[in-house]
């Protein structure tokens, strides 16, 4: 499966993998999360330090993206790291199981566990998508990477419509047996669909930040990626909260979300490739859209705490969705097509500095969210206040992330010598012309 030679069948067998990593990691941002929150009555900056460690800790992304490189392997390093991710998440339950009686040690577990889930995604996640851009051939690569991310978000929607319907009547107790359960059979989906499949770091790391091109995009990822994240961890104890969502019901909501951003991405695909030629937009306008879009959308959600349940909340929310996948698709599919830009035998430490960009900027948005809620609502006295002005602030990130994503456009439109691009063909034009 090297050199191009990967087929379609073979490319959803490796989606697969997305799919599980997705179906753990989702439980960890949003239900576990809101149990803290709301069932256990903690501070909303507990959750959001334990899922900043997750993505803190995937600051090795490169590291470990260079240790494959090294050794010429993917698998090791994608069935590792999926290990990992699958005892972090079991770990991650039982802590919150265990914060309702022992609180401290049950941190101290849940430090371990998600410090356990970010070194797993990682290590799965870089390699894996190395190895995709690797073993793809070049006109297949834009699809590969939307079939992939597509893969991804439907475990996060799947699992959340399935973990909500399970969590019902809701307990600590049944949290761990669910969590569990998905672990494992995310560990085994990912072994049967790697099964067979082959495939100085300072100075390394120096020489992708040297490139202008890699670097650019690296801080374009930070930037849009942390209005992105800063969403992800108030919207179940917002719904809980202000709406008096149970957990079931917010974990649901959590699958309409993701139901949208897939919907977003299919979108964008089905947009471009079906109907040809740029005339349904170009990678750059959908990448400003869906930034615009999610800032106009976080405003309403925003007006929906002081409308109250009259507001069509998940409507909104799937609406949200489509926005946040119209952008992330665009982005995932110019990473996938500029891995391989640059100096040769650097794809690893490339592919995990935007790995580790996103990461890190996710982390932060959704830490720094959780702990603007506390602080808004100490200061403002209401939730609904708090969370208002905590939307009203990610949707200002977004309008800072669509100006990057017009600057970043003209500057790849000025390198390819085009200005209309064909989704998903889009991004195979602009790794060529860099």
């Amino acid at each position: 499966m090297n050199g191009g030679s990967l087929g379609w069948f073979g490319i959803v067998r490796l989606g697969l993998v997305q799919t599980a990593l997705g179906s753990i990691v989702v439980l960890t941002t949003s239900t576990m999360n809101r149990v803290m929150v709301v069932e256990l009555a903690l501070p909303a900056m507990l959750p959001g330090a334990l899922v900043a460690l997750h993505y803190a800790m995937q600051v090795f992304r490169p590291r470990l993206g260079h240790g494959s490189d090294v050794g010429g392997r993917r698998t090791p390093w994608i069935i590792g790291g999926m290990a990992v991710l699958a005892l972090g998440g079991v770990l991650a339950a039982i802590a919150t199981y265990a914060m309702g009686t022992l609180l401290f040690p049950a941190i101290a577990l849940a430090v371990l566990a998600f410090a356990l889930i970010g070194i797993g995604v990682g290590a799965a996640g870089t390699s894996l998508l190395v190895l995709l851009a690797k073993s793809v051939d070049a006109q297949r690569r834009a699809a590969a990477a939307t079939i992939v991310w597509i893969m991804m978000i439907a475990g996060f929607a799947v699992t959340a419509g399935v973990a909500g319907h399970l969590l019902e009547p809701f307990s600590p107790a049944r949290l761990v047996a669910v969590t569990t359960v998905v672990a494992i059979a995310a560990f085994a989906v990912s072994l049967i669909a790697i099964w067979n499949v082959k495939s100085t770091f300072r100075d390394a790391l120096r020489q992708v930040w040297e490139e202008p091109q890699a670097r650019r995009f690296a801080i374009f990822i930070f930037v849009s990626m942390l209005a992105y994240g800063a969403q992800d961890l108030i919207l179940d104890p917002f719904a809980g909260a202000v709406f008096g969502l149970t957990p079931g019901q917010s974990t649901k909501l959590s699958g309409i979300q993701h139901g949208g951003v897939l919907a977003g991405m299919i979108l964008v695909a089905v947009a471009g490739s079906a109907f040809g030629a740029g005339r349904f937009g170009t990678l750059r306008a959908w990448t400003i859209a869906g930034c615009l879009g999610s800032a106009l959308l976080l405003l309403g959600l925003a007006a929906a705490g002081f409308v109250g349940t009259a507001w069509p909340l998940r409507a909104w929310v799937f609406v949200l969705g489509v926005a946040n996948g119209a952008y992330a698709i665009a982005a995932i599919g110019s990473m996938m097509a500029l891995v391989g830009s640059g100096r040769a035998s650097r794809e690893g430490v490339r592919m995990g500095l935007w790995g580790a960009a996103q990461a890190i900027a996710f982390g932060l948005g959704g830490f720094l969210a959780t702990v603007a809620s506390d602080l808004a609502r100490l200061l403002l006295g209401t939730p609904v206040l708090a969370y208002a002005a905590v939307f009203a602030i990610q949707a200002a990130l977004f309008v800072v992330a669509a100006v990057l994503a017009m600057r970043l456009g003209g500057a790849a439109a000025e390198r390819t010598g085009t200005s209309r691009i064909r989704a998903p063909e889009a991004y195979r034009v602009q790794a060529s012309g860099s």
